[in-house]
């Protein structure tokens, strides 16, 4: 990293904490006579961000750069018996990064109303204990493992879907999801109004549709839960905004151990993607090609029933690319979060699920209640040499430069300063390029990439 860089990301480091904004708590109302039907409450949040970037890997972007991110979240929930009322509002604003940068709408959407719903609750629907909940209105998803539809902490802004939902849950913790929605699309999505933290109202604009169904049962064996899922996406074309008219089914499977102490776990998830979509977004493509995909995940791992209890776990993922010319390979992660299988986003990001084989292994550990740490490292290959890598647009059609991409090491340690309230998180990245990402015809020669990010978050 260079001295500049180094020397703009720890000053910014340094003035992190003075620049959270405080959000007064609201306290929850009571009856006096200890519970009651009605219940309002309001939870809130602050993070400040400074993260910075060196050796970039993506085309025509800066090769090194600098962001300071600030996000507000503020959630208000009103419960009369069974009918809730939910709202919330997420602040997502950046500062900083250069005019080149790759921030996008993930990063930077001021004020925006991300959830607005009301939802009602049927119990003992068929058995004691059962609940189905249906909801309507804006709201936030988050399904299984969060790799094709999913809500995470990492990205500073939120997806959001305006549609129904219906949710059965059993007292066994088994679950059944059905949803129809249109997706938001984030707004304002033009590189001036995004830098200069312009605001616009998001909009689902009726030329998308999502839906679908999830299913798991919680224990379909020992401590092994199973997840079945099927989802449905139409897109197409509208004034001012050309897409790959995309029109895509997804169906996969989760199987799942979750970790626990003194014991081994596993993972598995694989889902095949069908349909039909056009190669680009541009006016003259009107040619819809057949969709053959498909991505899958194995981890396995042990944790330690003792002091710091270590968890060690080895990984494997795969994603189709796009070699054929009949037809269209690639897999379409849809609406899928990225942070927990392959690191930071935001100005990092570079492996995604599409054009990747990566075998890795992980080793997470918490000396205290307080603090943990995390270590990772991860091998990367093309699935298709001829096709563009994962999510770093670096592409030889030629296919001559071969699979090898590189090796990602990875670190994270997180610290609650004030339990359940304040807490700090530091973390980076370390992308040695193979030779592929090194020189393909569009790879920019910035070297191997270097990353960093440090945050400060408050609950109230």
């Amino acid at each position: 990293m260079t001295i500049n860089i180094a020397t703009r990301f720890l000053l910014s480091a340094a003035a992190l904490p003075l620049l959270l904004v405080t959000i007064p708590a609201v306290a929850r109302p009571e009856d006096g006579k200890g519970k009651s039907d009605v219940k309002f409450t309001i939870d809130a949040s602050a993070r400040a961000r400074i993260e910075a970037i060196d050796g970039q890997f993506r085309p025509a972007t800066s090769p090194d750069d600098v962001f300071v991110s600030f996000r507000t979240t503020v959630a208000a929930r009103l419960d009369v018996a069974d009918f809730t009322l939910g709202g919330e509002i997420v602040d997502a604003r950046g500062y900083a990064e250069s005019d080149k940068s790759s921030v996008k709408t993930t990063e930077i959407d001021a004020l925006e109303p991300v959830q607005a719903y009301a939802a009602y609750r049927f119990r003992d629907v068929a058995q004691k204990g059962d609940t189905l909940t249906a909801t309507a209105g804006r709201f936030s998803l988050d399904i299984g493992s969060s790799r094709l539809v999913g809500r995470t902490d990492f990205p500073n802004t939120v997806l959001s879907y305006l549609g129904v939902m219906g949710e059965w849950r059993t007292r066994g913790k088994d679950r059944f999801l059905v949803f129809w929605t249109e997706p938001f699309t984030a707004l304002p999505d033009d590189a001036g109004a995004i830098h200069h933290n312009g605001f616009k109202f998001d909009r689902a604009a009726g030329n998308m549709t999502f839906f679908g169904t999830s299913g798991t049962v919680a224990e379909a064996f020992k401590n092994v839960s199973v997840e079945l899922y099927g989802y449905r996406l139409v897109e197409e074309d509208r004034p001012g905004r050309l897409t790959r008219d995309r029109h895509l089914s997804t169906f996969g499977t989760r199987i799942r151990r979750a970790p626990a102490k003194g014991k081994f776990d596993f993972e598995a998830e694989g889902a095949l993607q069908r349909g039909t979509a056009r190669a680009t977004t541009a006016a003259n493509d009107l040619k819809d090609l057949k969709v053959q995909a498909g991505f899958g995940h194995a981890e396995a791992g042990w944790t330690a029933a003792k002091g710091w209890m270590p968890r060690i776990s080895a990984m494997f993922d795969y994603a189709s690319a796009d070699g054929a010319k009949s037809s269209y390979g690639r897999f379409d992660t849809l609406f899928g979060a990225r942070r927990a299988d392959f690191g930071p986003v935001a100005l990092y990001g570079p492996i995604g699920r599409a054009n990747l084989i990566s075998p890795g292994a992980r080793i997470e550990a918490k000396p205290s209640k307080r603090f943990d740490l995390m270590a990772a490292v991860r091998g990367l290959w093309l699935a298709d040499a001829t096709d563009a890598f994962a999510s770093t647009g670096v592409r030889d059609k030629t296919g001559a430069l071969g699979r090898h991409a590189g090796t990602q090491i990875e670190a994270r340690a997180r610290r609650w300063l004030i339990p359940d309230r304040l807490r700090l998180e530091a973390g980076g990245a370390y992308l040695a390029k193979g030779r592929f990402l090194r020189d393909a015809p569009n790879a920019p020669t910035t070297g191997d990439t270097r990353y960093g990010y440090m945050d400060l978050s408050v609950s109230f």
